[in-house]
């Protein structure tokens, strides 16, 4: 006998920065979410370490980007190989850099940011049975189940929520064995580095205090992931790549880096997000980035309206990074002294060329993430004070100046004669024009019934 279904607008599976960033999101418009998490605590380890500039924009709209950056230190310059790379202080956003910070802070931010927003968050429960109706799904652990409108699968890569709704992972695995650990190092606390040799790669992200990331793999030392990582292979990994001699480890761990992604990101009223509906190599640091991102352009949905925008505007980024990820991390991984040489000249010769430096850079951070829509629609709203005004509402209008005051929505005046823009909870454009025609509001009630 199952005890009692709790009716709530969402149920999340997984209280990582996916999940938890969703119910944030579904909170704060005044939807009733609870996270489901199978593990009993938060995870201790971090696993991903750089934030980029479009999610610390999405968090800066939330109010929390001022404390993250207090817990990590901004690295101005992603160094690829040697000394190649791409220069992101000229990003025209309020973070020009990439933030190295442990996830944990991530984590622990976003948790609790939902809770003070008015999500639930339950601990233990394994998820094992999902079923959908017309008017909602039911979300069964053990002798318990909850009743909601919409579920979210923010549950990983081998995610519960996907296999129960039947969505593939089709892709394959790019890199075994890849080396994690963190290591005290005698560098500069915000000192970045890659290099490669003939062997294989290595990576090294400062967390600001004297300790490094190091992400490495060795060609030759192919084990499986639950081999323990000794001190010698980090050792072996520091001095062939780096010429670093070894420090002290408090940390290390083993992982398979796979290429996949859902063919399908909502079924019915279930969704996928993050690692559940996308994997991709770590080259570029945009896994937790773009869950992130995936949370922040489906919260809002779950509580207004176009759910179908969702796989539309999300599944084209999540194959871009998949692409990008890939290509960097094949390049990273040609293998002998002439693989070596080769990329070597490719990255110097590209990353000597501006418009392919600000791409790269732009495709990195995010920043050039758009979505399809006429003119202006779909692009990143860039707008003096708008972060303010979304830390307290969801759609926004923005006026240029002059204009005649509006009633229905919350206001942001522009110091110029630009368009009228209806900004989405997620920073996006959803209509331009004059306001005067009273367009925006069709569109407003459109995506959001209940302002509208």
């Amino acid at each position: 006998m199952t005890q009692e279904a709790a009716v709530d607008d969402v149920v999340v599976v997984g209280a990582g920065p996916t999940g938890c960033a969703v119910a944030g999101e579904v909170a704060r418009a005044g939807g009733r979410v609870v996270v489901l998490d199978r593990h009993a605590a938060p995870s201790p380890l971090s696993r991903a370490f750089g934030v980029h500039a479009r999610t610390l924009e999405l968090l800066d709209s939330r109010g929390l980007a001022d404390e993250l950056i207090a817990t990590g230190t901004p690295v101005g310059r992603l160094q690829l190989v040697g000394d190649a790379g791409i220069d992101l202080s000229g990003l025209p956003t309020r973070f020009p850099f990439v933030l190295m910070t442990p996830q944990v802070h991530v984590d622990r931010l976003l948790e609790r940011h939902a809770v003070d927003a008015g999500a639930r968050v339950e601990r233990g429960v394994t998820v094992t049975g999902l079923a959908q109706d017309d008017d909602g799904v039911t979300v069964l652990a053990g002798d318990r189940e909850w009743r909601a409108r919409y579920v979210v699968g923010a549950d990983g890569v081998r995610s519960t929520v996907r296999q129960l709704i039947g969505v593939p992972f089709p892709g394959r695995t790019v890199l075994s064995s890849v080396v994690l650990a963190d290591v005290r190092l005698p560098l500069d606390p915000g000192d970045l580095r890659v290099d490669v040799d003939e062997h294989g790669f290595g990576f090294l992200a400062p967390f600001g205090d004297g300790w490094f990331r190091l992400i490495g793999w060795d060609r030759r030392r192919q084990v499986g992931t639950e081999e323990p990582v000794g001190d010698e292979e980090v050792a072996g990994l520091l001095h062939r790549v780096f010429g670093l001699p070894m420090g002290e480890v408090r940390w290390s761990s083993r992982f398979a880096s796979d290429e996949r992604q859902a063919p399908a990101y909502r079924v019915g009223r279930v969704f996928l997000a993050g690692d559940a509906a996308h994997v991709h190599s770590p080259a570029g640091g945009q896994g937790m980035n773009t869950g992130i991102q995936d949370a922040f352009g489906l919260g809002w949905r779950l509580t207004g309206g176009d759910l179908d925008g969702y796989q539309r505007e999300r599944h084209p980024v999540g194959t871009a990074v998949l692409r990008s990820s890939g290509a960097l991390i094949r390049l990273m991984t040609v293998p002998g002294v002439r693989g070596r040489l080769l990329r070597a000249a490719v990255l110097r010769g590209l990353l000597r060329v501006p418009p392919v430096v600000r791409r790269g850079a732009g495709q990195l951070s995010g920043i050039d993430i758009r979505y399809p829509g006429p003119g202006l629609v779909g692009t990143r709203a860039v707008v003096p004070g708008l972060a303010q005004a979304q830390r307290t509402a969801g759609f926004v209008l923005v006026l240029p100046r002059g204009a005649a005051d509006v009633d229905g929505v919350p206001v942001v005046r522009r110091s110029d004669d630009g368009p009228g823009l209806l900004v989405r909870p997620d920073g996006y454009v959803a209509w331009a024009g004059d306001p005067a025609t009273g367009e925006w509001r069709a569109v407003l009630s459109r995506l959001a019934p209940a302002a509208g």
